[in-house]
């Protein structure tokens, strides 16, 4: 015997009308203005046929709209694959009372986040709702806070991912930066606590949009978000990429495709970047392209501080999180917000058993009233707890400049480094040779009767005398001193003796991070 016809009629019409979402209309208008809908973006997120949806037949429970439908409660939820490994996702719909969360929406997201958490597979949330349900008051407050709660639950055990593909307003903000890295539209998106019209009534301020809740303002001024994408599409496009240099979750190593054999080979174009004069900056981002294969590089927060570098690539098939100082910005410096990105990222990579490999050319910490005012001793100091906390293999490459308390904040051996490398331009020294030798040497200039002549004869033999990296490697400072052009092989070998790394800290609840 066959089921019977209307329990199948009513099976199909049933999921019809949960697909359609807020009606063909809505739809359309999306399409009309490049907008997905949110099953359009699952689809072009997970490969064909392996989405399998929760909760489709959700509506909601709001007080006096019990006449108005809401299919699937403006949210879909769901696990499917990436490249073949299991994700998990939600992707809220503007079509359905303008995806706002209430409590049935609240509780779908919640299962999906509990399930991901249960088996071990990162989350990605495509946020694009007009925020809380204001129908259901305090029902959807403590929807959010519920979110909220599992964001910080999974933090650290899966990988997080939000993409902002529309409004992102007050509470709903907050569950976005929770999340490990942010993903903005260009154009349809925006994000903000308080909109123009509530600082204007708050303090008189006249604050266009375009000044903080953009995805420009966010990534280079703020550095709210990590990538922008130019429309939804894009957005997924980063989405998979990001996925493919990561583990499932925080047991398991990242996506490495080691071969058999490494290619030990000398890179003379290494050599060829390096400025023969000391004081022309070395711009790293060349070096990065040489040492990752392919020159494949994925930068995370490009926009944002961009006197450090920090991203994901592979060298000879394992994946790496690079931190790089860059002279071309700031000189290299590390500053508030710099110290800030780097420190987020390394603590991420840690999290999820990611190598470290760390690209020094740091003359200091930038000097100035504002970067003192503003903290910089406090989050300077997030660089040296995140380095020193960090158990996964770490690798040091000093290209240049390694001064002071700056260097030892880029992971120095005594900072835990497993191998440190310097190039023979590389300078390792409490101070640069111009101002140690002025202190130093202060009375001999002033009584010298060419004193530029004696100050340069002075600093050559400064940087020689006392910043020479074949003194650090005397004094076991440094693993060894290599050519540029051995670089990549060297990394290359050294990281893969130390994927096997294993270390144990003495038992705590957890460290104080200077916040």
């Amino acid at each position: 015997m066959a089921i019977r016809t209307e329990l199948m009629d009513e099976l199909i019409a049933r999921r019809k009308e949960a697909m359609a979402g807020g009606g063909e209309d809505k739809m359309e208008k999306r399409r009309k203005k490049g907008l997905m809908n949110a099953r359009e973006r699952l689809d072009d997120l997970y490969d064909e046929g392996s989405f399998q949806e929760s909760g489709m037949h959700v509506d909601h429970d709001t007080a006096g709209m019990d006449h108005r439908k809401m299919p699937g409660d403006g949210v879909v939820t769901g696990i499917g694959n990436v490249d073949g490994r299991p994700v998990a996702a939600f992707s809220q719909d503007f079509t359905v009372s303008g995806g706002s969360l209430g409590r049935m929406h609240s509780q779908k997201i919640c299962d999906m986040m509990e399930t991901a958490a249960n088996i071990g597979v990162p989350v990605v949330a495509i946020n694009d709702s007009g925020g809380a349900r204001i129908q259901e008051g305090v029902y959807s407050l403590s929807g959010y806070g519920k979110v909220f709660y599992k964001n910080v639950e999974l933090s650290g055990l899966v990988p997080q991912i939000a993409i902002i593909a529309g409004p992102c307003a007050g509470g709903a903000a907050y569950s976005p930066a929770l999340m490990d890295f942010l993903i903005m539209t260009r154009k349809s998106a925006q994000m903000f606590i308080c909109g123009p019209d509530v600082i204007k009534a708050a303090t008189g301020q006249d604050a266009p949009i375009e000044l903080f809740g953009t995805a420009d303002a966010h990534a280079s001024v703020s550095g709210n978000i990590h990538f922008i994408a130019e429309d939804d599409r894009h957005a997924l496009e980063i989405t998979r990429r990001l996925l493919s240099f990561l583990p499932l979750n925080n047991m398991q190593d990242p996506p490495h495709c080691i071969p058999n054999e490494i290619e030990i080979e000398v890179d003379e174009g290494m050599n060829e970047l390096v400025p023969s004069e000391i004081k022309t900056p070395l711009d790293v981002s060349k070096v990065i392209k040489h040492l990752v294969d392919g020159g494949d590089f994925m930068e995370v927060q490009r926009d944002f501080a961009k006197n450090i570098i920090v991203g994901f690539a592979s060298i000879e098939g394992m994946i790496v999180g690079i931190i790089a100082n860059q002279p071309m910005v700031k000189a290299g410096t590390l500053d508030v917000d710099s110290s800030d990105k780097g420190a987020r990222f390394i603590r991420f990579c840690n999290a999820f058993n990611v190598p470290l490999l760390n690209l020094v050319d740091i003359p200091g910490f930038m000097p100035g009233l504002a970067q003192e005012r503003g903290g910089i001793i406090r989050h300077g100091a997030k660089m040296l707890f995140s380095y020193a906390a960090a158990t996964v293999p770490k690798i040091t490459v000093i290209l240049r400049k390694a001064y002071g308390g700056a260097y030892l904040a880029m992971c120095s051996k005594d900072m835990g480094a497993d191998v440190v490398y310097a190039w023979p331009t590389a300078e390792i020294a409490v101070m640069g040779a111009e101002g140690a030798v002025s202190v130093v040497y202060k009375k001999e200039l002033e009584a010298a009767e060419d004193p530029k002549a004696l100050a340069a004869e002075l600093m050559d033999k400064y940087r020689k005398e006392f910043a020479s990296p074949y003194q650090a490697a005397e004094h076991g400072m440094i693993t060894d001193v290599i050519a540029p052009s051995e670089t990549r092989s060297k990394v290359a070998l050294a990281l893969r003796v130390m994927l096997t790394k294993r270390l144990t800290r003495p038992p705590k609840k957890h460290g104080l991070i200077p916040l």
